[in-house]
Formats: C-alpha cells, sequence, structure tokens
C-alpha cells in the first residue's frame, strides 16, 4: 500500500506499481509511493488535454489567484513539507524551510504577472495586436535536489499562461510533490494539474507524446540532449535548464576571511548538488595560500550529519548512484591536487562525503573541468585576469559565475566578459521570480522565471484587422 498517490484527473490514484523512497541519511527506506505504468501517463495527459480549453479561457487574474491560493496552502503545511523534503532530499533542516518559503516567494510573484496584448498599429488603416495564447498541455520534469520549488517553476508559470500540466518529480524525491498534489487537488479544476512518478522509465513516452505542446525540464544537460531529440519529431517547445560549472573569480583586493565565508556557502550549500553552485574558484596568486588555508577551516569545521538534526549544516549526497559519482571524484582529487580539507565518504549509514577542498590543480583536470554536484571545491591559482578569463569561458557549460572584488567597477567589467547566463558580482546564487534565468551553450535552452519565462509557455498569435 502507498503512503503517496498519483494526482491524475483530479483524483488521488494508486500506481499500477509502487516503489520505496530511500532517506539518504539513513541509506534506508522510509516511505512507500505509488508508481504509475505507460497508461496511467496516457490518462494523465488526456485528463491535461480535457481540461486545458476552459482553463486557457479564464483571464489572467483568475488564474493567478489559483497560485495564490497554492502559495497559502503551502505555507498552511510548511513544517510538513519541509520535513519531508529533508526526509527525502538530505538537505537540513533550515535549508528545508527556506525552500518552502523561495516557493511561496516565486508563486506569489508569478500571480503578480501577466502577458497582456501588444499593440503594434491601431489607426484608420487597420489594428495589429500581438497575443499570447496557451500551448495546451505541458510536460514538467524536475531534478532531485529542489522537489518543491522546481515543481512549483514548472507549475506556476505553465498554469498561469493557461495550460494544463503532467509534472514528473525525479524517481528518488517523490515524495514531497506527491505531497504538492494533494494539495493542487483541492485548489486547481480537475487536470489542469497532474502529478505522476515512475522510476525513470516514463520520460520519453511522455516527452515523444503527441498530445503534449511542451517540455519544461531542470537536470543534466545528457537527459535534457535526450529530451529534445524525443520532442524534436512534433516539433515540441522546449525549456531546459542544465547542467553548470560555475567559477568564482576572486581578485586579488578582497577581504580574505569574509570572501571565504562566502564561497564556502556558495559552493556547498545543499551539499553542492545546486546548479548554479560555484564549483571552480578562481584565486589570485597573491592571496591563494590564505585562501586555501581559510576555506579548508571553513570545511573542517563544518558539521555533517542527519539534516533532522539540530545544528547539521551538511547533509547527505541525495541518491547512492550521485554518492558512486563523488566518490570517483575524490579518488580524481586525490591524483590531481592536494586535499587541504575532507576528501572522503564518512563511515556511517546514508551517503555522506566530507566538505573537500582541494588546491593546486588546474584547468583541464577532472575535478575543475566537470561538474561535480556534490561537496568539492577545487581551487585554481591564477596571475592574469585576462588569463582566467579564458579559463572561465574555457567550460562547455555557461549557466552561472561570479567576480569578487573591493572595486566593483573592475569586477564588474570583468563579469561582463563571462560567458554565463547569469554573472553576480561579490555574491552568487542571487536568484528570483523577477530575474531572468538562462544558460549560455550546453547549460540549456530558453530561459526560466519573470516575464521572459512565462512567455515560454506560450504561443504568440497576431491578430491583424484592415479597417
Amino acid at each position: 500500500m502507498a503512503d503517496y498517490k498519483l494526482l491524475i484527473g483530479g483524483n488521488l490514484v494508486d500506481g499500477d506499481m509502487t516503489m520505496d523512497v530511500i532517506n539518504p541519511a539513513t541509506g534506508a527506506p522510509f516511505a512507500t509511493v505509488a508508481r504509475a505504468s505507460a497508461r496511467q501517463a496516457d490518462e494523465a495527459i488526456a485528463a491535461a488535454k480535457a481540461a486545458q480549453p476552459a482553463w486557457g479561457a479564464l483571464d489572467f487574474t483568475e488564474r493567478a489567484a489559483k497560485l495564490n491560493a497554492l502559495a497559502d496552502a503551502i505555507v498552511a503545511r510548511a513544517d510538513e513539507f519541509a520535513r519531508i523534503l529533508t526526509q527525502e532530499q538530505g538537505k537540513p533542516l533550515p535549508e528545508a524551510m527556506g525552500e518552502v518559503a523561495w516557493t511561496e516567494g516565486f508563486l506569489r510573484h508569478y500571480a503578480s504577472l501577466e502577458l497582456p496584448d501588444r499593440i503594434i498599429q491601431d489607426d484608420e488603416a487597420g489594428y495589429i495586436a500581438v497575443k499570447h495564447r496557451p500551448l495546451g498541455v505541458v510536460v514538467g520534469i524536475i531534478a532531485w535536489n529542489f522537489p518543491l520549488l522546481v515543481a512549483c517553476w514548472k507549475i506556476g508559470p505553465a498554469v498561469l499562461a493557461g495550460n494544463a500540466i503532467v509534472l514528473k518529480p525525479a524517481p528518488t524525491t517523490p515524495v514531497t510533490a506527491l505531497l504538492l498534489g494533494e494539495v493542487c487537488r483541492e485548489i486547481f479544476p480537475a487536470g489542469i494539474v497532474n502529478i505522476i512518478t515512475d522510476a525513470n522509465d516514463l520520460g520519453p513516452h511522455l516527452t515523444a507524446h503527441p498530445d503534449v505542446a511542451k517540455i519544461g525540464f531542470t537536470g543534466s544537460t545528457a537527459t535534457g540532449k535526450r529530451i529534445a531529440a524525443s520532442g524534436a519529431d512534433t516539433l515540441k517547445r522546449v525549456t531546459l535548464e542544465l547542467g553548470g560549472n560555475d567559477p568564482a573569480i576572486i581578485l586579488d583586493d578582497v577581504d580574505v576571511k569574509e570572501t571565504a565565508a562566502a564561497i564556502f556557502g556558495n559552493a556547498f550549500l545543499n551539499a553542492g548538488q545546486v546548479c548554479l553552485a560555484i564549483k571552480r574558484a578562481y584565486v589570485h596568486a597573491d592571496i591563494y595560500d590564505t585562501m586555501c588555508a581559510e576555506l579548508a577551516r571553513l570545511a573542517e569545521e563544518a558539521i555533517v550529519g542527519d539534516g533532522l538534526e539540530q545544528g547539521t549544516q551538511i547533509g547527505p549526497i541525495q541518491n547512492a548512484a550521485q554518492y558512486e559519482k563523488v566518490k570517483g571524484f575524490l579518488e580524481a582529487a586525490r591524483a590531481e591536487g592536494a586535499i587541504v580539507a575532507g576528501g572522503k565518504a564518512l563511515e556511517r549509514a546514508g551517503y555522506f562525503i566530507a566538505p573537500t577542498i582541494v588546491r593546486d590543480v588546474t584547468d583541464g583536470a577532472k575535478i575543475v573541468d566537470e561538474e561535480q554536484f556534490g561537496p568539492i571545491l577545487p581551487l585554481v591559482k591564477f596571475d592574469s585576469v585576462d588569463d582566467v578569463i579564458a579559463r572561465a569561458n574555457g567550460s562547455e557549460y555557461g549557466l552561472g559565475g561570479s567576480v569578487w572584488s573591493k572595486d566593483v567597477k573592475r569586477a564588474s567589467e570583468i563579469a561582463a566578459r563571462i560567458e554565463s547566463g547569469q554573472v553576480w558580482v561579490n555574491q552568487h546564487i542571487a536568484i528570483g521570480p523577477h530575474i531572468p534565468m538562462a544558460g549560455f551553450k550546453q547549460s540549456g535552452l530558453g530561459v526560466e522565471q519573470s516575464v521572459e519565462g512565462l512567455s515560454e509557455y506560450t504561443q504568440v498569435q497576431v491578430i491583424n484587422i484592415k479597417r
């Protein structure tokens, strides 16, 4: 018997199968959830297709009211959502509460948006207006690092724009999404929001389905490429928020202690399992040794443990497969540089990696060139600004990056030369629902957040009238 059910056509239903969900802090199951079959995926798409026209006919204010109601409902069950997030994802409970708060904020901002007609011409000769029409059925596929926030990054703009959605969470973090389904059932008309789960087997079925108009995906670049290929035959719209290898460039004039604390926080948030986390830090030679020492100190002092335990600062890796992958990066770090903090898996139940600082590495090393997606930070020494910009831009990724200096003008000039969708000065992961989020190169296609992200869930139509 499943503890959590699917949401299909306004009903909470058992899956044709079930699956256990592992708590990464213990390595043991903590819940059993419904698992959908291909037949049930088709039912969800059919329910969305049937419900969408009436929903799309409503005006923005009516749809926005439902998003505010969803935000209210999530806040009312904030403690429950946060505890589930910690149990299935692993992040410390304060971070989980932060994810719930962020989700509320994003939903409320979406509810403030609309896409009014843009009048190109209105005179005696004629009238021309640009309209935004719903696409129809959207499939949202999300990663396991922020199961509630990213779910609402898909649901919010999709339904606000007048679409219906079928959401598929990651197989290792389905509980939060199914709990969200219980909430959505009480708010949206039947069929507008559908939530199904799988064991990584339904993605191709959903993305190739002829009744799906758009795919919104957050996850790895490799999977994003497969999704784009799957939807190509029917020319589906796609928004792909993919991997990153975010550089931080730290100039010689920073306050080392203050900057190290900020770098550490932005590298090891959610145990480094953040697409926009700092994944390689370029440190000027003049402060390299002191920066390495300070970051090593922070790593050694960090409290690693079960996210439900008071005082925990860094939780486990979310799943066994990623845990093994991160251990492979530790092996590379030992061969490629000098580990000055951490460097090992912790000998306890669950998937724990000690926060690791690696120095004396350079570009071309696996630990620098590839996205670790775990609690590992390589530190690369540089002397020349032109050289470090070339290094930062040498990646196939271009999601985010940051420049750190007391001289904001100098830092801003460097930031303008970085090939990333988001570039910050003296901060990192400074995102928000009002700020467009996009990736260069293999970090994605399209835009999320703000009006630009909302418009991606619509079809532009021109009404051209001769008078």
